[in-house]
């Protein structure tokens, strides 16, 4: 009974209540396409009855017996009235009608035609015991429906097997549970939905000309001063004003209008965009109003005498005022944000921050976008429940599989645009199981201003995954460096060369020489540097780095100051398998290349190595561990400074697995790993060759540096990231195979060899690595001659054998297994390290004080007073990377005796002051020699 006499009086106020959509509605209908306005059709009601259901006509007048019952998209039988009355649902209002006469309720299952009610099964069939309604929760779930429908090949058969059971399904639920209350909430949750789609559907008003528009924004701001000093006066007088106070009142609106007028355009209240209005808009009106009041006051009782205009209607006025500018402001911006609101994929963004709020204020603003956002995913507790923009925060980073089975998201943005690697893969991983794209923002360092927008949105990319933060190195040292220098690039065809070259041409060199025995590489870079215009000079030249005599005669010709030697093999699988052509490439060919440059008076050599050649297990490794051993003692006495590079796995080059184990994503795996424990370093092509190229601006002679590199990566974890950056879900569509290690391969890479120490550079995020003995010089050079000669009989077995008396190291390792577990982070702390060369890897459970980050590193000291203050506390100086905050901390780790430092008693307190006596001592013995600075030398040229 409660119901029905709901149904009753809600049906004739709405239809009083929408009396002005009714003769809209029924008046574009006439003018597009004539009569009939209503429409009727046969729908089953409850206990089977049938009945008309009235809708407002949006097809032509035959539609009927031009095709099928179903409508939808595109269908020619919908009229343009029609599609627009669709959209916004106003088609449906008639339907009030049918409540009136008993056939339906407010809410119920929505009535469906015989033709798809002979469909129904006997349990589907329960539903036509229920009145049906004109709203109803499946209506809600399903509002989109028609734009769903449009978008399958076959929508009628989609509609009766997806669409139709579901539908009754969540109604057969909901009428289980119904009460009046919850009635009550599907009808105002309708009302919602269709006032948002009926201003979203409104049509756009034509942008006036900047002269009329000022006109008529004045005009509709200048009525609004009259209608609030109206209501003021109206308020006062409880709504009878006397006639002699109305005619003091008219006679002031005048001088009103005219003072609000010209302070308002002073403070250019006609000027601004309504759709963008802001607190800046807010603050301007109010200074407008309450200086205009002001005025007014003075000029009505101080000039005029009208003391009889109520002081208290200056108050009103201007409250009422500054709520109807401010509201036509933002009734405009609401309207303008609601048009886009619920167009687009649904985004869910991790992250409430800063860059997160900008991200999603621009979804909100901004017309012609893709993004809708659905919530935030914060891992502050205490940012749940709260609401940014509307978009509520759904929870922290523990919940995001709750909610992404909840909301069921299209895309997730990661805003966080500090956010460590570490947290970008456990929001990958913990997305392993949707197959929903991963989007990020770039760093804000890389945002002008600060300013987060849309187009910066970019796809999550493996980098954002590396274990340890991309190094940005300083340009504008290289750029002094190298500009007007001559340059010779080996192995300039290959991953590493083609980006040294990149970057050398663009860093103003003078002259690039680019040499490569294969010519397919050579020529896409000098194509590639070509098409980018740079005004240095290239040449390109094809040769073998193993001919003396045509890299002789190349160096002469072209004179190079600084040589950078890429060229090599290092396929490690090959290489086992050719270890003669390894030795002659690898090792011939860089010694031919190095001695020829100190004959040519070349100034600096950089020749590049790899993590493998620490305590190498295979053959290449340990022809690039041989390499560095030579250049080492070559330096002594030289006048060439000679540097080594060694760093990890560049993403994307000829020998990483990256490229591998794309090609195998694209054929739709599997993915083949060769062990689950498997660990690498990785990192950036365009940071290795900043790496390098630091090394020649400011390397001291025989030293070899290293990258900062971080922890090694899982090859299993960044199969699956790359599964999952593809658009896949590991496992169940990309498998994963385990194939076994490969001859000479390790479980995992190590950054210092046994016979070596780290120790501090002069360059931020590189370590040195010091060697603690070094073969004498003739040993090294007749053993060296002996593996070349061998290498040239092809006698393989030999070949291993002097391999493994040069480097003893990999001697050993070829008789032992290989280990079968490997440590999780590569820790440096168990190397001898002096004092004056901290680690320059993050310290384990080290956080910085200001934002909490654990990418916190040793700093260098940077004056005398820091020295001192070093000298003589347990505190060290350190660098966030992550803000960027440099302080004093303790080191995690107090075993200084272990260390080579100082003995520390258990009680001494942080600040205390150490034997000086000892710390003399300990000085003098760590104490590295003091570095030259680099100076150009003049290259004698014979």
């Amino acid at each position: 009974m409660l119901k029905r006499t709901f149904d009753l009086v809600g049906a004739a106020l709405g239809l009083v209540v929408s009396a002005p959509l009714f003769l809209l509605a029924a008046l574009m209908v006439v003018l597009e396409d004539g009569r009939p306005v209503f429409f009727r059709q046969v729908r089953v009601g409850r206990e089977a009855r049938l009945f008309h259901m009235w809708k407002f006509r949006t097809m032509v007048p035959d539609a009927e017996r031009r095709g099928r019952q179903l409508t939808v998209g595109e269908d020619p039988r919908i009229t343009q009235v029609g599609r627009w009355l669709r959209r916004t649902k106003i088609d449906e209002l008639p339907q009030l009608v049918n409540v009136l006469a008993g056939h339906m309720s407010f809410t119920g299952p929505r009535p469906e035609v015989p033709h798809y009610v002979r469909l129904y099964n006997e349990r589907q069939r329960r539903v036509l015991e229920l009145m049906p309604g004109i709203t109803d929760p499946a209506s809600l779930a399903y509002f989109d429906e028609n734009e769903l429908l449009g978008g399958v090949a076959d929508p009628e058969a989609y509609y009766v097997k997806k669409i139709m059971p579901a539908k009754i399904r969540l109604n057969l639920e909901y009428a289980a549970g119904a009460n009046f209350a919850r009635d009550l909430v599907v009808i105002a949750m309708t009302i919602k939905q269709f006032a948002l789609r009926l201003v979203t559907e409104l049509p756009e008003l034509p942008a006036l000309p900047s002269r009329y528009r000022r006109i008529v924004v004045a005009l509709i701001q200048l009525g609004l001063v009259a209608l609030s000093s109206y209501t003021a006066m109206w308020l006062r007088f409880d709504g009878a004003i006397p006639a002699r106070d109305f005619r003091v009142w008219l006679n002031a609106l005048w001088w009103l209008l005219a003072i609000r007028g010209l302070t308002f355009a002073w403070f250019r209240l006609y000027q601004g965009l309504w759709r963008y209005a802001s607190l800046w808009d807010l603050r301007n009106i109010v200074a407008a109003v309450s200086l205009s009041s002001v005025a007014h006051y003075l000029l009505i009782h101080r000039v005029f005498g009208w003391t009889s205009y109520p002081r208290s209607v200056f108050f009103i006025d201007a409250g009422l005022l500054v709520l109807l500018m401010g509201g036509v402001r933002m009734v405009r911006r609401t309207i303008g944000e609601l048009r886009h609101e619920h167009h687009g994929r649904r985004v869910l963004v991790y992250g409430a921050g800063d860059a997160g709020q900008m991200i999603v204020h621009d979804m909100r603003t901004r017309a012609g976008h893709s993004y809708v956002p659905l919530g935030f995913v914060d891992d502050d507790p205490g940012k749940i429940g709260l609401r940014i923009h509307g978009v509520p925060v759904l929870g922290t980073g523990t919940s995001l599989p709750r909610i992404m089975a909840k909301e069921r998201p299209e895309e997730v943005l990661v805003a966080i645009p500090r956010a460590d690697p570490a947290t970008f893969r456990r929001v990958v991983r913990s997305l392993d199981r949707y197959n929903v794209p991963i989007k990020t923002l770039p760093n804000l360092r890389e945002i002008l201003d600060n300013r987060v927008e849309l187009n910066k949105i970019r796809n999550l990319s493996l980098e954002d995954l590396l274990s340890r933060r991309p190094v940005g190195l300083d340009q504008e040292a290289l750029r002094v460096f190298l500009k007007g220098r001559r340059v010779m690039v080996t192995g300039a065809g290959g991953s590493i060369g083609s980006e040294l070259c990149r970057q050398v041409a663009a860093l103003g060199a003078a002259r690039l020489v680019m040499l490569d025995h294969a010519e397919n590489g050579l020529y896409a870079v000098a194509n590639e540097l070509a098409d980018r215009g740079y005004r240095t000079a290239v040449r390109s030249v094809i040769a073998d780095v193993t001919d003396a005599p045509r890299m002789e005669q190349v160096m002469r010709q072209h004179r190079p100051e600084i040589v950078f030697h890429a060229a090599a093999h290092k396929h490690v699988p090959l290489m086992e398998e050719n270890p003669c052509e390894a030795v002659k490439n690898n090792v011939t060919g860089t010694r031919t290349v190095a001695e020829t440059a100190e004959r040519c008076n070349v100034d600096r050599f950089v020749f590049i190595s790899t993590d493998k050649a620490v305590n190498p297990t295979s053959v290449m490794g340990a022809t690039k561990r041989v390499v560095e051993l030579l250049l080492q003692t070559q330096g002594a006495g030289s006048g060439t400074t000679f540097v080594t590079v060694r760093f990890g796995n560049v993403l994307s080059s000829s020998g990483s697995v990256v490229p591998r184990f794309l090609e195998q994503i694209k054929a739709g795996g599997p993915v083949t790993v060769t062990h689950p424990d498997m660990r690498r370093f990785f990192m950036l092509t365009r940071e290795a060759v900043q790496l390098v190229l630091h090394a020649a601006a400011e390397g001291e002679n025989g030293c070899l540096y290293v990258l900062e590199m971080g922890n090694q990566v899982k090859l299993v974890d960044l199969a699956r990231d790359l599964i999952r950056l593809a658009g896949f879900v590991p496992e169940a569509e990309i498998p994963i195979t385990f194939v076994g290690l490969r001859p000479g391969e390790k479980l995992y890479e190590e950054l210092f060899g046994e016979d070596e120490v780290a120790a501090i550079s002069p360059m931020e995020d590189i370590m040195a690595a010091r060697a603690t003995q070094l073969p004498p010089r003739d040993v090294l050079v007749r053993d060296v001659a002996r593996l070349e000669s061998v290498a040239r009989t092809d006698d393989a077995d030999a070949v291993l054998e002097q391999l493994g008396t040069i480097v003893p190291a990999y001697g050993r390792r070829k008789e032992q297994p290989v280990e079968a577990a490997a440590p999780s982070v590569m820790d440096l702390h168990h190397l001898h390290v002096p004092e004056p060369a901290p680690p320059m890897l993050p310290e384990q459970g080290q956080h910085c004080p200001m934002c909490g980050s654990s990418d916190v590193h040793r700093s260098r000291t940077r004056s005398r007073s820091e020295d001192v203050r070093k000298s003589l506390s347990l505190k060290r100086p350190y660098r966030c990377h992550a803000c960027s905050w440099r302080g004093w901390l303790v080191p995690m780790d107090h075993d200084h005796e272990a260390a080579g430092g100082f003995p520390v008693p258990a009680d001494a307190v942080l600040d205390a002051t150490p034997d000086l006596e000892a710390l003399d001592d300990m000085v003098s013995v760590g104490a590295t020699p003091p570095r030259r600075p680099f100076a150009p030398r003049d290259v004698k040229v014979p």
